[in-house]
């Protein structure tokens, strides 16, 4: 079972003879495993969700016991400032913790998703993830250390959350933010927040000084700015 993960790999080597191998057939299913692939793997605690981690090499020693160089994944509860508002449910960080594991504790395969591919997905499966930050294990540090935020909370933008578009300056909203319920929002047809439809020259504001497309929808997808 995979013990190493919350610390560092082991530093015990065997001496048997190694080789890099192309591929790894996931025990008891078809699934075929390769470097670059995504997997999830059985931690110690049985209590825990599986492991999210990055294949980076895959060996074989001369009995045929195979091993896999990976690269973890952090789920925001697990990092050193643990997990915040804005954090998607199936959100990841790519930390610079590397290790060693047996191929054995590979339960299945999933996707990492880049954040802007995530929020295009029409329907998420239980095993799309996203990562749009790299994380440092030991300082608790992210890459990049600047993030995009939106609405009258400033708030990074979480996936899970409906928004509503401002049809004048085209910002972004939480139904809550603006007064709403969330059901009060989705029969939506228009929607102008409180400074625009205040505007007493009948100019819609591009306060937040991001550019936008036109539409006539509400969308789910948010146009940002920079803290």
């Amino acid at each position: 079972m995979a013990k190493t993960r919350p610390g560092v790999a082991s530093s015990a080597k065997s001496k048997l003879s190694k080789k890099d191998i192309d591929s790894y057939t996931i025990k008891g299913t078809t699934k075929i495993v390769r470097v670059g692939d995504c997997v999830l793997m059985r931690p110690s605690d049985a209590g825990k969700a599986p492991y999210v981690a990055r294949v980076e090499k895959i060996e074989a020693d001369a009995r045929n016991n195979v091993k896999v160089h990976c690269r973890w994944y952090y789920r925001p509860e697990e990092s050193l400032g643990g997990r915040r508002q804005f954090h998607g449910a199936k959100e990841l960080f790519l930390s610079d913790h590397y290790d060693v594991q047996s191929a054995h504790t590979i339960e299945g395969k999933c996707i990492v998703h880049t954040f802007k591919n995530y929020t295009r997905l029409e329907n998420v499966g239980v095993e799309d993830y996203y990562c749009r930050f790299e994380y440092k294990a030991a300082t608790g540090a992210f890459t990049p250390d600047r993030v995009a935020v939106y609405c009258k909370c400033e708030m990074p933008y979480n996936p899970d959350d409906l928004m509503v578009q401002c049809e004048g300056c085209k910002d972004w909203y939480h139904p809550a933010c603006v007064g709403m319920t969330i059901e009060e929002a989705k029969k939506l047809e228009h929607f102008v927040c409180v400074e625009c439809s205040s505007d007493e020259d009948g100019v819609k504001r591009s306060q937040n000084g991001f550019a936008s497309s036109p539409t006539n929808d509400l969308k789910v997808e948010a146009k940002r700015r920079k803290r």
